[in-house]
């Protein structure tokens, strides 16, 4: 009875508060959407600098290891002091954390091409910009993909503890529902944070599939 109970509440808390965690889910959306946009165009250039400029490479790679250890809540409890609460360090944490799958695929990617692909394009006249661009990052496409597809689904789960720092985001809903003792509530913000996740994870890899047979060779 007891578990009747508890999703009984779930489903009535999801069909007479959908206003409320529909824009909350697109508010978690939207943080997402920008963490992860400064997380590839950051990892992509960082990704491309160590494959040039070799001395720079274990210290980008380190420091960027190192965020990712650091628990999420700890990397945004550092820029409270700098920028008080509220999205911009929910933001910049987002982006630490989630910054290395980026730049280390990138770099596995730009490396993997084929010396006999590099060699014709130079062969057919193209400069260090233009090998780059039109060899080096479509061939290596894919494997940035997988890279990014990591990044923005862990950066969807950890976005829930923006709520700690006044970003709000899904996790509005999970800490209401454990302050105030609402088990439907709490199960809910946590099924739709599962299901979305999930649903993301599967939608970019249906894309990534679709990315590599687009540049098999």
């Amino acid at each position: 009875m007891e578990k009747d109970h508890l999703w009984m509440s779930t489903w009535k808390y999801l069909a007479s508060k959908s206003d409320f965690w529909i824009s909350t889910l697109l508010s978690h959306v939207m943080i997402v959407v920008w963490a992860s946009l400064i997380v590839i165009v950051l990892g992509v250039v960082l990704g491309i600098l160590i494959t040039r400029i070799k001395p720079i490479r274990g210290v980008v790679l380190g420091v960027a290891g190192l965020f990712y250890t650091i628990p999420i809540l700890a990397l945004m409890g550092l820029f409270i002091p700098l920028m008080g609460i509220g999205l911009k360090p929910a933001l910049i944490a987002l982006s630490m954390k989630g910054i290395l799958p980026v730049i280390r695929n990138t770099y596995a990617g730009i490396n993997q091409v084929s010396p006999k692909f590099k060699e014709a394009a130079i062969g057919m006249g193209a400069n260090r910009a233009q090998l780059l661009i039109r060899t080096e990052l479509p061939l290596a496409f894919p494997v940035i993909f997988a890279g990014i597809r990591t990044a923005v689904v862990m950066n969807f789960s950890m976005a829930t503890y923006a709520v700690f720092i006044g970003a709000g985001a899904m996790g509005t809903i999970i800490l209401v529902g454990m302050r105030t003792f609402n088990d439907g509530m709490l199960l809910a913000g946590t099924l739709i944070v599962a299901i979305a996740t999930i649903l993301l994870d599967r939608i970019l890899g249906w894309i990534e599939k679709r990315i590599q047979k687009r540049f098999a060779l």
